[in-house]
Protein backbone atom coordinates (compact mmCIF):
# COMPACT_ATOMS: atom_id res chain seq x y z
CA UNK A 1 0.00 0.00 0.00
CA UNK A 2 2.59 2.20 0.89
CA UNK A 3 4.12 1.85 -2.58
CA UNK A 4 0.79 2.98 -4.30
CA UNK A 5 0.79 5.92 -2.37
CA UNK A 6 4.22 7.11 -3.22
CA UNK A 7 3.31 6.38 -6.75
CA UNK A 8 0.26 8.55 -6.95
CA UNK A 9 2.53 11.35 -5.21
CA UNK A 10 5.65 10.90 -7.63
CA UNK A 11 3.02 10.75 -10.89
CA UNK A 12 1.36 14.62 -9.44
CA UNK A 13 4.87 16.50 -8.80
CA UNK A 14 6.30 14.45 -12.30
CA UNK A 15 3.49 16.39 -14.49
CA UNK A 16 5.13 17.35 -18.11
CA UNK A 17 4.84 21.17 -19.07
CA UNK A 18 3.12 22.05 -22.20
CA UNK A 19 5.88 21.73 -24.91
CA UNK A 20 5.95 25.39 -26.91
CA UNK A 21 7.17 24.93 -30.68
CA UNK A 22 9.72 27.49 -31.94
CA UNK A 23 7.88 27.88 -34.92
CA UNK A 24 4.64 28.89 -33.93
CA UNK A 25 3.88 32.45 -33.36
CA UNK A 26 3.01 34.15 -30.04
CA UNK A 27 -0.38 35.78 -30.64
CA UNK A 28 0.04 39.88 -30.32
CA UNK A 29 -1.85 41.53 -27.50
CA UNK A 30 -4.81 43.56 -28.49
CA UNK A 31 -2.61 46.92 -27.87
CA UNK A 32 0.28 45.75 -30.05
CA UNK A 33 -2.10 45.21 -32.56
CA UNK A 34 -3.88 48.24 -32.36
CA UNK A 35 -0.46 50.38 -32.89
CA UNK A 36 0.48 48.39 -35.56
CA UNK A 37 -2.97 49.39 -37.56
CA UNK A 38 -2.13 52.86 -36.65
CA UNK A 39 0.99 52.94 -38.09
CA UNK A 40 -0.06 51.64 -41.25
CA UNK A 41 -2.70 53.86 -41.21
CA UNK A 42 -0.08 56.91 -40.32
CA UNK A 43 1.56 55.41 -43.68
CA UNK A 44 -1.76 56.02 -45.25
CA UNK A 45 -1.78 59.08 -43.94
CA UNK A 46 1.56 59.97 -45.75
CA UNK A 47 0.45 58.23 -49.20
CA UNK A 48 -2.71 60.49 -49.10
CA UNK A 49 -0.56 63.60 -48.89
CA UNK A 50 1.94 62.71 -51.62
CA UNK A 51 2.29 64.29 -54.81
CA UNK A 52 0.47 61.83 -57.69
CA UNK A 53 3.98 61.27 -59.41
CA UNK A 54 5.81 60.34 -56.00
CA UNK A 55 2.84 57.82 -55.71
CA UNK A 56 3.06 55.71 -58.80
CA UNK A 57 7.12 55.37 -57.79
CA UNK A 58 5.52 52.55 -55.35
CA UNK A 59 4.06 49.24 -56.23
CA UNK A 60 0.68 49.21 -54.73
CA UNK A 61 -2.03 47.30 -55.20
CA UNK A 62 -5.22 49.38 -57.89
CA UNK A 63 -7.34 48.94 -55.08
CA UNK A 64 -5.00 50.81 -52.44
CA UNK A 65 -4.43 53.48 -55.18
CA UNK A 66 -8.43 53.75 -56.12
CA UNK A 67 -8.74 54.37 -52.40
CA UNK A 68 -5.75 57.19 -51.62
CA UNK A 69 -7.62 58.94 -54.81
CA UNK A 70 -10.37 58.80 -53.07
CA UNK A 71 -9.58 59.79 -49.60
CA UNK A 72 -7.76 63.25 -51.47
CA UNK A 73 -11.22 64.26 -52.37
CA UNK A 74 -12.86 64.24 -49.18
CA UNK A 75 -13.21 66.88 -47.22
CA UNK A 76 -15.38 66.14 -44.41
CA UNK A 77 -13.95 64.82 -41.18
CA UNK A 78 -15.78 61.96 -40.58
CA UNK A 79 -15.76 60.36 -44.02
CA UNK A 80 -12.02 61.29 -44.75
CA UNK A 81 -11.55 59.37 -41.13
CA UNK A 82 -13.21 56.51 -42.36
CA UNK A 83 -11.54 56.41 -45.39
CA UNK A 84 -7.95 56.31 -43.98
CA UNK A 85 -9.22 53.75 -41.30
CA UNK A 86 -10.06 51.55 -44.72
CA UNK A 87 -6.64 52.56 -46.37
CA UNK A 88 -4.90 51.09 -43.23
CA UNK A 89 -6.73 48.30 -43.32
CA UNK A 90 -5.59 47.29 -47.53
CA UNK A 91 -1.98 48.46 -46.25
CA UNK A 92 -2.28 45.30 -43.90
CA UNK A 93 -2.47 43.27 -47.18
CA UNK A 94 1.35 45.20 -48.81
CA UNK A 95 4.13 44.99 -46.56
CA UNK A 96 4.91 48.59 -45.41
CA UNK A 97 8.21 48.73 -44.38
CA UNK A 98 10.06 49.31 -48.30
CA UNK A 99 7.34 52.23 -48.29
CA UNK A 100 8.14 53.52 -45.06
CA UNK A 101 11.75 53.58 -46.12
CA UNK A 102 10.99 55.22 -48.90
CA UNK A 103 8.98 58.01 -47.39
CA UNK A 104 11.69 58.74 -44.75
CA UNK A 105 14.62 58.92 -47.38
CA UNK A 106 12.20 61.80 -49.12
CA UNK A 107 11.62 63.23 -45.63
CA UNK A 108 15.69 63.41 -45.19
CA UNK A 109 15.96 64.83 -48.23
CA UNK A 110 13.74 67.59 -47.47
CA UNK A 111 15.18 68.17 -44.31
CA UNK A 112 19.15 68.50 -45.86
CA UNK A 113 17.14 70.87 -48.35
CA UNK A 114 15.69 72.74 -45.78
CA UNK A 115 18.80 72.99 -43.72
CA UNK A 116 21.34 74.45 -46.54
CA UNK A 117 18.28 77.11 -47.24
CA UNK A 118 18.26 78.11 -43.63
CA UNK A 119 22.57 78.15 -43.87
CA UNK A 120 22.11 80.72 -47.48
CA UNK A 121 19.80 82.52 -45.72
CA UNK A 122 22.06 83.28 -42.91
CA UNK A 123 25.35 83.81 -44.82
CA UNK A 124 22.91 86.54 -47.11
CA UNK A 125 21.84 88.27 -44.00
CA UNK A 126 25.26 88.46 -42.50
CA UNK A 127 26.75 89.78 -45.73
CA UNK A 128 24.61 92.35 -45.84
CA UNK A 129 24.46 93.47 -42.35
CA UNK A 130 28.58 92.53 -41.02
CA UNK A 131 31.27 94.19 -42.73
CA UNK A 132 33.88 91.45 -41.93
CA UNK A 133 31.43 88.61 -42.96
CA UNK A 134 32.74 89.02 -46.38
CA UNK A 135 36.38 88.41 -45.37
CA UNK A 136 35.10 85.40 -43.02
CA UNK A 137 33.16 84.17 -46.16
CA UNK A 138 36.24 84.35 -48.73
CA UNK A 139 38.11 82.07 -46.27
CA UNK A 140 35.71 79.67 -45.78
CA UNK A 141 34.84 79.63 -49.44
CA UNK A 142 38.33 80.54 -51.95
CA UNK A 143 36.62 80.12 -55.41
CA UNK A 144 33.79 82.75 -54.59
CA UNK A 145 34.03 86.26 -56.66
CA UNK A 146 34.84 88.29 -54.58
CA UNK A 147 33.96 91.27 -56.32
CA UNK A 148 30.64 90.43 -57.86
CA UNK A 149 29.15 89.98 -54.21
CA UNK A 150 30.41 93.20 -53.01
CA UNK A 151 28.68 94.59 -56.33
CA UNK A 152 25.42 92.15 -55.40
CA UNK A 153 25.85 93.14 -51.21
CA UNK A 154 26.27 97.56 -52.15
CA UNK A 155 23.24 97.17 -54.56
CA UNK A 156 21.15 94.78 -52.21
CA UNK A 157 22.08 97.48 -49.10
CA UNK A 158 20.91 100.69 -51.61
CA UNK A 159 17.69 98.57 -52.77
CA UNK A 160 16.56 98.22 -49.12
CA UNK A 161 17.52 102.13 -48.07
CA UNK A 162 14.97 103.03 -51.11
CA UNK A 163 12.63 100.79 -50.81
CA UNK A 164 13.15 99.15 -54.21
CA UNK A 165 12.16 96.19 -55.26
CA UNK A 166 14.52 93.23 -54.02
CA UNK A 167 15.99 92.24 -57.56
CA UNK A 168 19.73 91.98 -55.95
CA UNK A 169 18.56 90.31 -52.84
CA UNK A 170 17.41 87.91 -55.05
CA UNK A 171 20.88 87.54 -56.97
CA UNK A 172 22.60 87.70 -54.15
CA UNK A 173 20.94 84.84 -52.51
CA UNK A 174 21.35 82.99 -56.19
CA UNK A 175 25.06 83.83 -56.27
CA UNK A 176 25.38 82.16 -52.71
CA UNK A 177 23.50 78.85 -54.34
CA UNK A 178 26.22 78.25 -56.67
CA UNK A 179 29.10 78.93 -54.04
CA UNK A 180 27.66 77.23 -51.23
CA UNK A 181 27.15 73.59 -52.43
CA UNK A 182 26.88 71.44 -49.54
CA UNK A 183 25.60 71.83 -46.12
Amino acid sequence: MITASRYCITQLTVQKEPEYDDNEEIALSKTRRKKDMHALQEIGEQLVELDPKKLTEFDLPEILVDAILLARSMNKHGARRRQLQYIGRLMREVDASPIQQKLDSWQQTSKHQTARLHQLERWRERLLNDEHALTEFAQQYPQADLQHLRLLIRNAQKEKAAEKPPKSFRLLFQELQGIIVEV
